[in-house]
């Protein structure tokens, strides 16, 4: 709601209070004349005020619009050259963890590759035939008979 638009309405709001105040009012011509008239100066001496301070709020919000202008832009390239020096500062730490993890990833690599080889090896141990000793199967044919 525009500011204009509010004090039409309390204008319009004040002048049918008025009428009312007076054509309902149960005091003489006289009393009624300076009755209006002074809540004419009241009402007067209110919108002034009034006035006032809307040109207050007017002047501050003006400020602190000017004070923004200069604050944000400030506030905005301190927090980009925080930001870039703190980058430009764990660049080191960065390239160090992935060197690490690059190593860690070998490592990993060559356990699988020795794991997988070691399986191998215990798997064609286990698929070769074993060659029967003679005496030993010898010796086993005459206990299985006794």
């Amino acid at each position: 709601m525009k500011v204009s638009n509010f004090f039409a309405g309390l204008g319009a709001g004040l002048i049918a209070g008025a009428v009312t105040a007076i054509l309902s009012a149960p005091k003489s011509g006289e009393e009624l004349r300076t009755s209006i008239k002074s809540s004419g100066s009241e009402w007067k001496e209110s919108m002034n005020e009034l006035k006032a301070r809307i040109n207050e709020l007017k002047d501050s919000i003006n400020h602190l619009t000017e004070e923004s202008k200069t604050q944000v832009p400030e506030a905005v390239d301190g927090l980009k050259a925080s930001l870039q020096s703190w980058q430009e500062d764990t660049a080191p730490a960065k390239e160090h963890l992935q060197l690490e993890i690059k190593a860690i990833q070998n490592s990993i690599e060559q356990l699988q590759a020795s794991i997988s080889k070691d399986k191998n090896e215990e798997e064609k141990k286990n698929d070769r035939p074993t060659k029967i000793d003679p005496k030993l199967a010898k010796n086993k044919d005459d206990s299985e008979t006794a």
